[in-house]
């Protein structure tokens, strides 16, 4: 038997617990595809890439709960729940844990992190006042300090504070993670963090859900005819 598993193995959705295929988040078909099929999750980066409505932070607020992270944000032990929103898949997701793997885990959620910040000062834990950092310095504080061993860690578009160097240093930090044997599950707009040497690529859209190589992701096309030539994006949305 193997002890050098990821934390999560696989991620599905039992026969019996298939919400009603008609209502959302099954209309969506990376969601779809999820229920029916399941998904393999592999050791170290998975980045989940696509437009927006496609279904990618639901995927991952869906496996932070799942793990028993707070779909608002932060660890196992520690987050708060300002407002329910979350998509009911996160209740009939099931998973499947690498034998061996240890517990600890991070659900990094950019559009809600500002709470969590608040309760990380409230309760006294260890580290830095992030209320006082810039965004995206807060951003990368909170990679480092609280995703700095091997576990569990979902990200949700966390490139939307952060400049181009800053995304640079997220995307070292990453490896370094799935180095020392972190696992890491990540919604992004970003063709550089999509760019991470090693990670698994799942393109998120009308097909569901499809691996993909950087190269041939749309988002990379489209951001590469963008800044050859911004006029025959502009001419469409400033006519």
């Amino acid at each position: 038997m193997l002890f050098d598993q990821p934390p999560v193995v696989r991620a599905y959705v039992g026969a019996a617990d298939r919400p009603d295929p008609t209502s959302w988040p099954m209309t969506v078909p990376a969601v779809a595809q999820l229920v029916a099929d399941g998904l393999d999750l592999a050791p170290g980066v998975t980045l989940l890439v696509g437009e927006n409505g496609s279904g990618k932070s639901t995927i991952v607020e869906a496996l932070a709960e799942a793990y028993g992270l707070p779909a608002e944000g932060g660890t196992r032990n520690g987050g708060r729940t300002t407002r329910v929103s979350e998509s009911p898949l996160g209740s009939v997701v099931r998973l499947q844990r690498g034998v061996g793997a240890g517990r600890w885990g991070f659900f990094l959620r950019s559009e809600t992190m500002h709470g969590w910040y608040t309760f990380a000062e409230e309760t006294g834990g260890p580290g830095p006042s992030f209320h006082e950092m810039s965004h995206g310095e807060s951003f990368l504080e909170v990679v480092r300090s609280r995703m700095d061993t091997p576990g569990f860690y979902c990200l949700d578009e966390p490139e939307a504070g952060l400049s181009f160097s800053a995304t640079l240093a997220l995307l070292g930090h990453l490896a370094a993670l799935a180095e020392d044997g972190g696992q890491v599950v990540c919604a992004t707009h970003s063709p550089v963090l999509a760019s991470l040497p090693g990670a698994r690529l799942v393109e998120v859209g009308p097909w569901g859900l499809r691996e993909s190589r950087w190269e041939d992701l749309e988002l990379v096309e489209h951001w590469r005819r963008y800044l050859e030539a911004p006029g025959r994006y502009l001419r469409h949305v400033l006519d």
